[in-house]
Formats: structure tokens, sequence, C-alpha cells
């Protein structure tokens, strides 16, 4: 007997589809000839299956794609995407991983070492921690500049030595707490009285060891005082210098400073003022490095001394 083709009705002995016709296709479902043909039809069955992708660990191919992969790291998949069964719930994607860039380096801050005890501006004698460290070694070899070890030397030092006012020539007061020291620098009296204060000079211990040296690094504001820019700013060309001021017909001259330079890096002279705390402002250009720490000095006189007053701050150049 032939195979049957789908679609073709079963005929026998001219009786189509009959009772008797039924019997016989029964029969021969059941016979020979169906478990001859049956391993084909199961076979084409299965190969239906596997394209359906019904069931755990199938998928179905897309050909080629791109797409974001997700995960415990996250990147963009670029390239062929192959989906393979190799278990229960798995799926394997292939192709070139691309890992999202890092965001820009951040901006440079000054190192520990560029600062004193990590937080203030060198502003005297010493630039930077290294040329603290090189006078410890001069002093250890060769007993060299012994004066730096003296919080009151210094400071009567970067007074008259660095800022110019020689007229400002008495130590005062002074206060030592460990590695920090505050001098009150001062003039003399009328008549011999009691000096008065123009700064409290603010000094601390540069480096590590008993013979670490003593580092201006700003002044304490009294009744004259230097609030801007604020302490440890960065500024550039023209800048402008204020606070206030307590006192009577004041005349407030304010300089640009740098360690290594004997002269002012820029200068401006003269600002009224007068009164009870009240503000004052002055603005001055200069030229400087980038980079570089500055002194701002404020200044005020005239009534017994040239210089009665003054107070100073730290800051530096934008690079």
């Amino acid at each position: 007997m032939k195979p049957l083709v789908a679609g073709a009705r079963i005929v026998t002995r001219g009786v189509t589809d009959g009772r008797a016709g039924r019997a016989r296709w029964a029969r021969w479902a059941r016979g020979a000839e169906w478990a001859r043909w049956a391993p084909a039809v199961l076979a084409a069955l299965g190969l239906l299956a596997g394209a359906c992708g019904s069931g755990p660990g199938t998928g179905t191919a897309t050909g080629t794609g791109t797409g974001t992969a997700t995960g415990t790291a996250t990147g963009t998949a670029t390239g062929t995407a192959t989906n393979q069964a190799t278990g229960p719930g798995t799926n394997t994607a292939t192709g070139t991983a691309t890992a999202p860039q890092s965001s820009p380096a951040a901006t440079p801050t000054p190192s520990a070492g560029s600062l004193v005890a990590g937080r203030y501006q060198p502003l005297w004698p010493f630039a930077d921690e290294k040329q603290a460290r090189d006078w410890q070694e001069s002093y250890r070899s060769g007993g060299h500049q012994p004066w730096h070890l003296d919080a009151e030397r210094t400071a009567l030092s970067f007074t008259q030595g660095f800022l110019g006012f020689t007229g400002v020539d008495q130590v005062v007061e002074r206060t030592v707490t460990g590695a920090d020291a505050r001098v009150s620098v001062g003039v003399r009296g009328e008549g011999g009285g009691r000096p008065g204060i123009a700064a409290v000079v603010h000094l601390v211990r540069f480096g590590t060891g008993p013979d670490a040296p003593w580092e201006v690094v700003g002044t304490d504001d009294t009744t004259f005082s230097l609030t801007t820019p604020r302490y440890g700013a960065l500024v550039s060309s023209p800048v402008t210098l204020g606070g206030t001021i307590t006192g009577v017909d004041e005349s407030i001259r304010v300089q640009v400073r740098a360690t290594g330079s004997a002269r002012p890096l820029g200068e401006r002279c003269c600002v009224s003022a007068g009164g009870d705390r009240v503000p004052w402002s002055a603005t001055v250009t200069f030229r400087a490095a980038p980079g570089s720490t500055l002194t701002l000095v404020a200044s005020t006189g005239g009534h017994v001394a040239e210089v009665e007053r003054f107070a100073v701050t730290g800051v530096r150049v934008a690079r």
C-alpha cells in the first residue's frame, strides 16, 4: 500500500468513509505501516518544538543586534548577540563590552607639605616645608640662625624685616602653647608709657622635631581687621582688601607681599577711614606667579608713629 497524502480520502472497494473503511483504517494504523513511519513523525515534531522555544532553558535567536548588558557590572555590549540554552533559565550573550569612562580628575589642592600643620598658609620666613627642613639640617650641622627657634624674635623679624615696619620694635605680650604661639608686637608709648599693641602675630611650628622652626601664618584681628579676601582664598589681580576699623582720622595703606621678595608686589595708599568698627576697602594690582602664596597687608598710623596698627592675611594666586 502506498503512503497516504495529507488531505486524501480513504477509498476501499468503492465505499468512501463508510463503516467498513473506517474499520480497515484503524487496523492499518495499528499495524506495521504506522510503526514504520512513527520515528520520522516524532523527529519532525521534535524539530517543531525546538523552533517554538517553549520550556525551560530555551531562547529565540534574533540575529545581529545591540543591547545593554545589565548585571553585577553594567556596560554596553556591541556585536552579535547569541542566546544558548546551557541549563534551566541560562542565556549566554557574546559580543564586545565597553565600560563607562571615569569622571575627570579633581582639581589638585595644595599638598600637606605646602601648608603649616596641614591648614595654615606659610607667610614667612619659609615658603614651604622643604625650606624649613633645609634650615633644620644646617642648624643641626652648624648652628645657623638659631633665632628661628624663638617665637618672639621671629615675630619681630617678620614685622621689621619683612614688612618694613621698623618703628614696631616692642614685644608686649606672648602666649606659647605647644607648637602654637601668639606674640603681640607694638610701638613705644608716649612719655615712656606702656607700648601700644600694633598686631598679634600668630606663629606655628613648621615641620617635626624639637627643633622645628617658627613660621608666621597670620595675625589676630583686634580694632583693625582684614577679613576680605578670606584666609587661604584664591585671588588674582586686581584684588580687593577690606575689613573694619575703629579710630579717628585713619589713613590705610595696603600692600601685596611674598616670601623672597624685598619689595611689595603691589601697593596702594591711602584710604581715609574713621569711626567705630567702620568698614573699609581698597583695591590693588600686583604681579605674582600662579600658585604662589601671598601676604596681604593693611596698616594705619600717623598719630604717634608711622605704623601704629597692622593686619595680615594669607592667600594663594589662582592658576
